[in-house]
């Protein structure tokens, strides 16, 4: 009996093309199917199908490749076989993401690989390295993900991240829908939060959508995803690369025009946005009219939300980057007293500090008038800083 010829690569190759097609069409019967427990009317179902046809790289024949430079590692030691690999648990387009139990400990993590031959022909190492980079500075923030160490081999790259098992903030608005406006202003306030913590270290976040927001097991949200930041941004500095998701691009970057910080605030308008009312803000499946609704189109506000929310999607979808909110600093240092009544700044402040004169302590030693205080005699030659 002749033996079976082994597969060649191409052959290999052809069916596992067949195998991802036929898995996006069995999404797409999925979302069909559930459309009437989705959402409630079909744009929304479109907008889901749509998002499953995002494509990925087919997966080639790995071959070993030069190293990346991932700068030190906190765990210079470490390699794939340190962990148990038990789930994956996201997919993106150089690789996925994995729920992996540390063998040394227990510890559970996500364990984003990615495929080094991907990376290195797309040309993508300076996002691959701005993500590493924003990563190691976020540890200190709770709403950012956290980086506990990378490593490499010859083929694939290793991010050890906090798991945060709560699943994506769009994998809850698929199910529901949208959300109740206390829920959506919870969200939106830890999400502002967390952007603000990286305008701080002047990084532009500049791909914040659902599908970038992570909920944790107490219901908090976590950002993740950093390859689109931009470093070394400060609060009057503008960049003009043309990135992030249709579906939430300022005006002004479809412009290609210079923009700032404000792109953030923008995305963060259009995040509210679809988590109250379903869509997007300017959503159309034909993209080129979609873009022509986010420069042209004014922001349509439906249903009963209340004044406060109307007024917030107002501010954040401003057109004019100018305009929008966020775009004035609240603080401009610790010396602006803005905020502060004129009524008390202009007072001349030595006549709040040195002793007054028609005034007498009531009790017969200072220095024991009030417990816990200590006690220091007035000195007549102070200086007032004005």
């Amino acid at each position: 009996m002749p033996m079976p010829r082994p597969e060649t690569p191409s052959t290999a190759l052809g069916k596992t093309k067949d195998l991802i097609k036929h898995g996006c069409e069995r999404i797409e019967q999925t979302i069909k199917a559930s459309g009437s427990r989705l959402c409630s009317y079909a744009e929304r179902v479109a907008f889901l199908m749509d998002r499953s046809k995002n494509p990925d790289n087919s997966p080639q024949p790995p071959t070993p490749t030069d190293n990346i430079n991932l700068g030190p590692s906190a765990n210079p030691n470490a390699k794939p076989t340190d962990f148990d690999f038990l789930k994956v648990i996201g997919k993106g387009s150089f690789g996925k993401v994995l729920l992996a139990k540390r063998k040394s400990d227990g510890m559970s993590y996500a364990v984003k690989v990615l495929q080094k031959k991907s990376i290195l022909k797309k040309k993508e190492q300076t996002h691959i390295m701005a993500e590493r980079n924003v990563l190691l500075k976020n540890v200190k923030h709770p709403f950012l993900v956290g980086l506990h160490y990378s490593f490499q081999t010859s083929e694939k790259l290793y991010f050890v991240l906090d798991y945060v098992n709560g699943g994506e903030l769009f994998f809850h608005l698929q199910r529901e829908r949208c959300f109740r406006e206390p829920r959506a202003r919870f969200y939106a306030a830890e999400v502002a939060s967390a952007v603000g913590y990286l305008h701080s270290l002047n990084i532009i976040y500049r791909d914040l959508k659902p599908e970038n927001i992570l909920l944790d097991c107490q219901g908090h949200i976590v950002l993740t995803d950093f390859g689109l930041c931009k470093e070394g941004m400060e609060p009057e500095e503008t960049t003009s690369t043309f990135c992030g998701t249709p579906e939430y691009l300022a005006p002004e970057v479809l412009r290609k025009q210079p923009y700032d910080r404000t792109v953030d605030w923008w995305c963060l308008g259009a995040v509210l946005y679809e988590m109250l009312f379903g869509l997007p803000p300017f959503y159309s499946r034909d993209v080129s009219q979609m873009y022509d609704n986010i420069l042209h189109q004014p922001l349509q506000i439906q249903g009963t939300k209340t004044m406060a929310a109307c007024d917030i999607l107002q501010g954040l979808l401003h057109k004019d980057q100018k305009r929008r909110l966020g775009a004035k600093m609240d603080f401009s240092g610790p010396a602006d007293l803005r905020h502060f009544d004129p009524e008390f700044t202009q007072e001349a402040v030595s006549n709040s500090i040195t002793r007054t004169p028609d005034l007498a302590a009531s009790c017969s030693s200072a220095s024991d008038a009030f417990l816990g205080f200590s006690y220091a005699p007035t000195d007549e030659d102070f200086q007032v800083f004005k």
